[in-house]
């Protein structure tokens, strides 16, 4: 028989999965490490059984004690787990900017939850480290873990997803990027590649409202840089000490709305239903695409899944209130609802009833015509029956050329839906425009209908 003597010996192993749609305009193989296949459904169950372990073996933490940690959801996930297996209480401190799910899931294993303000100083004693450190000194038997400045956070990397990313790659690594705050994951696992290629880029995703990217490139720690932001798990107002600097190439700022915006194409577009950081790595990705090439070996480190903001970035009215959700569809939502399948066209050479036979057996209402590559016409099904039915017996061998009407106009992808209206008509049923691979496609009025 094959099992596991209990839930902790699952972490790790994670998949190495190639993304295809969202990294059309990428030229390099963009991979991402899926870390919700964790127990916990985030990678910090690495991270957090490390620290657990190396806390047992220091003494620091003896039978029926209790585990205290700040924590914006996910390394409280790892560790309530982990204390539930291994029998200890938990207690946790959080931020009232994060999701309600994640409070209401560690609270479900068990755990004691202290939901902490946000907008304060790090040392003010209502916030989330301060309430964390006061609590660990108050209770007999009890560890605050501190993932931030416990360098056991991105050992656990060095150890685990590091070597992973190596083997699954087969050593053809040559980006990895990956959202930053506690730091232990890109320096753990940077450290690690930068010892088998020194060559690898290590990026860092950073959010606006967070001090990271100004202080990697002036050594400065600029307290106007940090303000308020929405994005989840990346980004700090302090300096954890896990955060390696030196192992870090370069830090790329992604917004709250861009963010929010990829971690839904990703479920769209890709099946795979991720957390906020996600989508920000993704969208920071994309921001840094002019510097990869086909040869390139991107590998993207997510954090979290998606279940844990079904209330925020995959609610409608939550994006609506904060200006992130553009309700209007534009022309590549109508390309991706609709079923894939070729571009059909005909040649003006080609008779009018091979244009009929075409009509009929696809079931569709318009033909462009092409030549050379280029649309030179467009055909209509009334144009072509009427064209037949004048002269059923001679007008069937007669070009497409005779009858053929104006191109179908040329759109951008990113067109709504909208200004269509002042390419439609009863001579123009429909649109062409070209995706992100090159390939042609055409959008017509029924399409339009179906999406509304």
């Amino acid at each position: 028989m094959h099992y596991k003597e209990n839930i902790l010996q699952t972490i790790g192993n994670t998949p190495l999965v190639k993304m295809n749609k969202v990294t059309e305009d990428i030229p390099a193989l963009v991979l991402m490490k899926v870390e919700t296949f964790n127990p916990g459904h985030s990678i910090k169950d690495r991270m957090a059984l490390k620290m657990l372990e190396d806390a047992e073996a220091a003494g620091k933490l003896k039978p029926g004690g209790t585990i205290i940690e700040c924590t914006s959801g996910n390394t409280g996930m790892g560790l309530a787990i982990a204390g539930c297996v291994k029998g200890y209480r938990s207690i946790f401190t959080t931020s009232d900017k994060q999701s309600k799910e994640k409070i209401d899931l560690l609270k479900a294993l068990g755990a004691e939850v202290i939901v902490c303000p946000t907008n304060v100083e790090p040392d003010d004693p209502r916030s989330y480290y301060s309430v964390a450190e006061r609590l660990s000194q108050e209770i007999p038997n009890s560890y605050w873990f501190n993932q931030y400045d416990n360098l056991s956070n991105r050992q656990a990397h060095y150890e685990s997803t590091g070597p992973e990313i190596w083997d699954q790659t087969e050593g053809k690594i040559t980006h990895m990027i990956v959202g930053v705050g506690t730091g232990g994951t890109i320096s753990g696992t940077g450290r690690y590649l930068k010892e088998k290629n020194p060559n690898i880029k290590i990026w860092g995703v950073d959010t606006y409202g967070s001090v990271f990217k100004k202080y990697h490139e002036t050594g400065v720690f600029d307290e106007k840089e940090i303000y308020p932001y929405i994005t989840e798990g990346i980004g700090e107002d302090i300096l954890p000490k896990n955060v390696d600097f030196d192992i870090i190439d370069h830090f790329e700022k992604v917004s709250d709305k861009d963010g929010a915006v990829m971690a839904r194409r990703l479920a769209r577009e890709e099946g795979i239903l991720l957390g906020y950081s996600a989508g920000s790595a993704m969208a920071g990705l994309h921001q840094l695409k002019d510097e990869l090439t086909p040869d390139d070996v991107v590998v993207v480190v997510i954090h979290d899944h998606g279940s844990r903001y079904v209330g925020k970035i995959y609610n409608d009215d939550w994006m609506r209130e904060r200006g992130f959700l553009d309700t209007e569809l534009r022309v590549q939502d109508l390309v991706k609802s609709r079923k894939a399948g070729d571009f059909i066209s005909i040649e003006p050479t080609h008779t009018v009833r091979d244009a009929f036979q075409i009509m009929k057996d696809k079931d569709i209402s318009q033909l462009p015509v092409i030549k050379d590559g280029e649309i030179v016409g467009g055909l209509q099904e009334n144009t072509v029956l009427s064209f037949l039915l004048d002269s059923p017996l001679n007008n069937g061998d007669k070009p497409i050329s005779d009858i053929m009407g104006d191109p179908f106009p040329m759109v951008q992808l990113d067109t709504p839906i909208s200004q269509l209206r002042t390419y439609l008509n009863k001579r123009i049923p429909a649109v062409i425009t070209r995706t992100q691979a090159g390939d042609l496609q055409i959008v017509t009025q029924y399409d339009i209908l179906q999406a509304v």
